[in-house]
C-alpha cells in the first residue's frame, strides 16, 4: 500500500501543474484582451478604438501581454513556492529551444508547411462534417475577426500584418511553443511518450479552440492545432508551425478581404 501512494500522490501533483498551466495560458490570452481592451478604449476613444489600425495595436499589444503572462509569471510564481526563504535565487527564464525556436527556419520546414496545410484542411473537413450532424452546430456562422470594413491599402495593410504575421507568431509560441512543450515535458516519465504526446496535442488543441470563443472556428482551430504539434514533434521546432497558420490565415485574408468572397 505504501509503495501505491507515492506514484499516486505524483501524478495528483502532475495533474494539477497541468490544469494550472492550461487555466493559466487561457486566462492570460483572455484577460490580455480584456486588459488592453480597458486601457485602450478611454486614452484613444470608443470610435477611434474600432479603426483597422488601432485594431492592429489592440491585437499585437494583447498578444503581447499574454506572451509575457504565460512565459515569465508561470516560472516566478514557482520560483516563489518553492524557496520563499531565498528570494535572490535566479528565475530559470525559458531558452528559444525550449519555445520550440532552436535556430532558424529549414528548408524541411518550408516543404512540409505546405504539407501540413493540406492535412490541416482533411482533418477540418472531416470533423466539421462530424459535428454538422448535430442540430447545434453552425458551420457557416462568421467568424469575428475585428476587421468589419477596410476601406484602401493602408488599412488591408495593417490588417494583413495583424491576422497573417502577428497572430500566427504569437499564438505558435504561446501554444505549441511554451503550453505544448510544457505539457510534454511534465508527461515524460510519467507514461508512455506516445502517450505524453497524444495527451499533450488533445490538451493544447482542446483549449486552442475553446480561446477561438466559437464552436465552428473552434473545431477549425483545433484541427489546425493538431496538425501544428505533430510538426512539432517532426521539426523540433515551431517554425513549420508558423508557416503553416501563416499560410492558411493568408488565403483566408484573400479570399475575405481582397477577392471579397
Amino acid at each position: 500500500m505504501a509503495g501505491e501512494a507515492k506514484p499516486r500522490k505524483s501524478w495528483r501533483k502532475t495533474t494539477l501543474i497541468i490544469l494550472a498551466m492550461l487555466f493559466w495560458t487561457f486566462a492570460s490570452v483572455i484577460g490580455s484582451q480584456l486588459i488592453v481592451g480597458l486601457i485602450m478604449i478611454p486614452i484613444v476613444g470608443e470610435e477611434s478604438f474600432q479603426t483597422p489600425v488601432m485594431t492592429t495595436v489592440y491585437s499585437a499589444l494583447s498578444y503581447i501581454l499574454a506572451m509575457v503572462l504565460v512565459i515569465f509569471v508561470p516560472p516566478k510564481f514557482a520560483a516563489k513556492i518553492s524557496s520563499p526563504q531565498k528570494p535572490e535565487k535566479k528565475l530559470k527564464i525559458l531558452n528559444r529551444e525550449e519555445l520550440g525556436l532552436r535556430g532558424w527556419p529549414t528548408w524541411a520546414d518550408v516543404g512540409l508547411a505546405p504539407v501540413g496545410f493540406i492535412v490541416q484542411i482533411i482533418l477540418s473537413m472531416l470533423l466539421v462534417g462530424l459535428f454538422s450532424l448535430f442540430p447545434w452546430f453552425n458551420a457557416e456562422e462568421a467568424q469575428d475577426v475585428g476587421y468589419n470594413i477596410l476601406n484602401g491599402s493602408l488599412d488591408r495593410t495593417v490588417a494583413f500584418i495583424s491576422l497573417v504575421v502577428v497572430a500566427p507568431i504569437m499564438e505558435e509560441i504561446i501554444f505549441r511553443g511554451w503550453l505544448y512543450g510544457k505539457l510534454r515535458q511534465k508527461l515524460s516519465g510519467k507514461t508512455s511518450e506516445i502517450t505524453g504526446i497524444i495527451i499533450s496535442i488533445l490538451l493544447v488543441s482542446l483549449l486552442f479552440g475553446i480561446v477561438h470563443m466559437q464552436w465552428n472556428v473552434g473545431v477549425n482551430v483545433f484541427a489546425l492545432s493538431v496538425v501544428l504539434c505533430v510538426l512539432r514533434e517532426i521539426t523540433g521546432t515551431i517554425y513549420s508551425g508558423i508557416l503553416v497558420h501563416m499560410l492558411k490565415n493568408g488565403i483566408a485574408f484573400y479570399f475575405l478581404y481582397v477577392a471579397g468572397v
